[in-house]
Formats: C-alpha cells, structure tokens, sequence
C-alpha cells in the first residue's frame, strides 16, 4: 500500500512548518536598530588648514634589517632612519588580523623616514597567534620590544617614540600604551574599540546590506558567531583605553563598512575622558577605507601629512585648537553585540550533532560490510531482494543531499566573509548561494519524509529487514534528522525568504 502524494505533500508540509518555527522560538536573536543621532557628529568642523600643509618628504634614508627576540619567536623588522642631523621622532607599526606582513607599510614607512620620521615595520609573530586564539597583550608586548629598541638608537629622541595601530591594531596599541610609558604617543588608524564580536558582526550587517542579501543569511551568519567559543571576540577595549596618558590621534574613513566609527569614536573619547587626557585628535577623512585609501587605491586626501604634521609637530601638536574635525561621518545601524548561543547550539553540540549524523550515514555499508565478512546472506527473503535497493537508494541520496548542503552552507560563509574583508562583492553570488542553500534544505526534508513513506509502505508490502538493514535506516533516517534540526536553528527553513 502506498502513501499517496496528497498525504506526503501534508506530511512535508507540516514538518515544514514545524522546523521554520525552531529559527523564531530559539535563540539568539539579531536585530541591530538604527543608531541615535548624536549632534557633536553632525556638525564636525573643518580639519585646520595647519594640520595639511604639505610635507616634503625628499630627506635621504637608510634600511636596515633587524631580528628582535620575543616571546617564543624573534621579530624580523624593516628599520628606515632618516640621515638628516639631529634626533627625530620615530614610530613602530602593528599591523590588523591575518598574518601581518611588514611590506604592507611600505609605502606610509617610505614617506615618513623621507619627511624625519623613523619607522620600524615588522612581521607578525606565528607563535601564540592563530585564527582561533590572539592574545592581544602579547601583541602589545612584541611592539614595546620595537620601542624599546628604538629608544636606544643615538638617531631617534626617547621622547618621542610612539605606536601606530590599524584595525585589529587598535585593541593592540592602546594596552602597549598603557604599560609603558616609553610610548611617548599612539596613532589610532580604523580603530574598532568596540568588542571584536561587535565590529564583525557590524561589518557583516553592513555588507550583507550592500549585497542584498536575504534577511535569512544574516541569522545564518549571526547564529553562526554566537556559537564560536572564541575568546579574544570577547574583548573589552575599555580598560586599557581608560589607562592612556599619551597623546593620540585617530582617523576614522567615511566610507569604512568594517568598523562602526561613530560608537568607535565615542567609546575612544569615554575612555580617554576616564583616563583624564585631553590630548587627543580625531580626525574623520573623507573618502577614506578601512585602510584610509579610496577605494583601495591612493591614501585619502590630507592623511600623510595630517599624519607627519602631527608627530612631527609633537608636544605642540598634542592639545588641538579642536578635538573631532573632518568630514561628516555617518553610521546607520549601531555595533549591537551577538547574543552567546545556548548550550544545544554552540560550536560543541554542532560538532557532535555533524559526528552522529555521519556515523549514522557511515553505519549501514559497515554494518552490510561485517555481514559479508561473516559469509551471510545480507537479505532474508525475494520480498527484500525487490523492496529493498529502491529504499537503500534513497538512502544513499539523502547521504549525498546532506553533504552537499554542509559543504555549501561553508562555502557561503566563507563567501560572504571574504567579501566583507575585501569591502567588495557580487550580489547575484550572495543570492544564488542562499538559493542554493535554501534548495539543498527543502530537498533534504522532502527526502526524509518520503524515505519514511516508503519504508513504511515497504513493511506493508511484507518486507522483512534484516538487522544490518535497520540499522541503516535508523542512521540515515536519524542522522538526517539530526541536521534538519541544526538547519531550522540555523534558518534555513525560516519564512520570509
């Protein structure tokens, strides 16, 4: 007796709706709101005229490498020391996350050694940084190894050496700051000091905005961060900023979709507030990125030499005649922070749910395969021999749908990050990957329970399973369950698109 395509269609129907309900009922929930107006950020004034005069950056230059002992490693550096008379001014470069290589300050290191600045680059260590765990005072450490250094160079005045941080750069170089007052002062570029978890999840909001992608792909991603059990995307920027006594000065890009600048400006001007220093520029550049390029291509207009004007003008330039000044800079939604996921969605139960549904998948040709060993027949009866490969196919392509759809549920990821950190992307990829995800999610439900229609109408017809054959069904059947599951916390079945 079969099952009758009206039943399934209820049948599917109802287990539809029963798992796109998992995505509403269940935590987290992400939902950034539009972020308040604050009025000191819509009526920034113009960057003074002094902070932009040009700088002829044309002094001779010497390179040196250099090998520093650190912590579990040494540090291999880019050492450029101007060969004009006298003490100058001098500056460390750390870099943001990834591998941090030192050729990536080359050209901002070239043009400051040329205008009396001397700059050392370096490559980020390997040893104790990783995509899982970063220690940031670690970090923080390697560049103080780089100041000291600098400080017993006979060209460079003690005084005035100081730190400059980009991005991730920025939870690294206000703890070195904040101890040792070596540092006589820090540069901020594209500084988060909001909570990593924060910043990324910001920065994927807004690029999946730019994209169009589905609201559905944002809980995917979402739902995804609050189950990694990273601790560093924990971090709290504000102790360390509430330490600083030096003086510091901030860009932040307008166009920047990696950092919530306005909540990173004022968490920076809180913590300095706290710490009782008044010697801080923040200067917001038009056109600017993450990197204070446009587009990736020229730095924006006025930031080298606000950046050699500044140091090269310090103690004076310490206190500025104003403290926030550039263009306007506008950010639409607020850094919201991503719920931790509870106990049955973190990384651990993903992993052990993704386990058993593999051993479930992987039980049935063991089991078949032990039976043959032992010299048995794997089927009892003709009634098997007929009713069973039907059944043990849609075995095998539920197997393969489930694959398919971890396999592109990662892919999607993966896409989806690597355009947030190239601040570019293709949206009809962003909506063809979520097509596909959200087929693979039907098709898999759609399988489940027309397999189960069909062992139940294969038991009627007098099939007899052998133990082997059990154990296949129930690992597929289960296993397959088992992600249904994880995909409806994930989103995967949730309404609207």
């Amino acid at each position: 007796m079969r099952t009758g395509r009206g039943t399934l269609s209820v049948a599917a129907g109802l287990a539809l709706v029963a798992l796109a309900s998992v995505g509403y009922v269940l935590p987290p929930a992400f939902d950034p709101p539009p972020l308040k107006a604050d009025p000191a950020f819509q009526s920034v004034p113009a960057q003074p005229a002094a902070e932009l005069k040009p700088v002829v950056a044309a002094d001779p230059i010497r390179r040196e490498e250099i090998s520093l002992p650190a912590e579990g490693q040494r540090l291999e550096g880019t050492l450029r020391m101007p060969l004009t008379h006298g003490r100058h001014p001098a500056m460390v470069f750390v870099s943001g996350s990834g591998n941090g290589s030192r050729t990536e300050f080359t050209p901002q290191a070239e043009f400051l050694a040329k205008a009396g600045i001397a700059t050392i680059a370096f490559d980020k260590r390997t040893v104790g940084y990783n995509f899982r765990e970063r220690d940031f005072g670690l970090l923080a450490d390697d560049a103080l190894r780089m100041v000291e250094y600098l400080r017993t160079r006979p060209e460079v005045d003690p005084g005035r050496v100081g730190v400059w941080g980009v991005s991730e750069g920025g939870w690294v170089v206000p703890i070195a700051a904040a101890k040792s007052s070596g540092v006589g002062y820090i540069v901020l570029v594209s500084s988060p000091n909001v909570s990593p978890l924060r910043q990324v999840a910001w920065a994927l909001n807004e690029q999946l905005l730019r994209l169009h992608a589905p609201a559905g792909s944002r809980d995917l991603l979402t739902r995804a961060m609050g189950g990694v059990g990273f601790n560093f995307l924990r971090y709290d920027a504000m102790p360390a900023l509430e330490q600083i006594k030096q003086p510091v000065l901030a860009f932040y890009g307008t166009t920047d979709p990696s950092i919530p600048f306005v909540e990173s400006t004022q968490a920076l001007v809180k913590g300095l507030d706290k710490a009782g220093n008044d010697k801080y520029t923040i200067r917001f550049m038009a056109n600017g990125d993450h990197a204070m390029r446009v587009h990736g291509g020229e730095f924006t207009k006025g930031y080298l030499e606000t950046l050699a004007n500044w140091i090269s003008g310090l103690p004076g330039t310490a206190k500025p005649a104003v403290h926030m000044a550039g263009a306007t800079p506008v950010q639409r939604f607020e850094a919201s922070d991503v719920p931790a996921a509870p106990w049955y969605a973190g990384g651990t139960m993903l992993g052990l749910t993704i386990c058993l549904a593999a051993v479930g998948y992987v039980a049935g040709p063991v089991a078949a395969m032990v039976v043959r060993l032992r010299r048995r027949r794997p089927t009892p009866a003709e009634t098997n021999a007929r009713l069973w490969p039907p059944i043990r196919r849609r075995m095998t392509r539920m197997a393969w749908t489930s694959l398919g759809l971890l396999v592109s549920v990662v892919a999607f990821i993966t896409l989806l990050v690597l355009f947030s950190v190239n601040q570019a992307g293709a949206w009809p990829a962003v909506l063809a990957g979520w097509l596909v995800i959200r087929l693979l999610a039907v098709l898999m439900l759609i399988q489940e329970v027309t397999a189960v229609a069909a062992f139940v109408s294969a038991l009627r017809e007098g099939l007899q399973p052998s133990r082997w054959q059990h154990v296949t069904v129930a690992g597929v059947l289960g296993g397959t369950g088992l992600l249904m599951v994880a995909a409806a916390y994930y989103g995967l079945f949730s309404f609207p698109w």
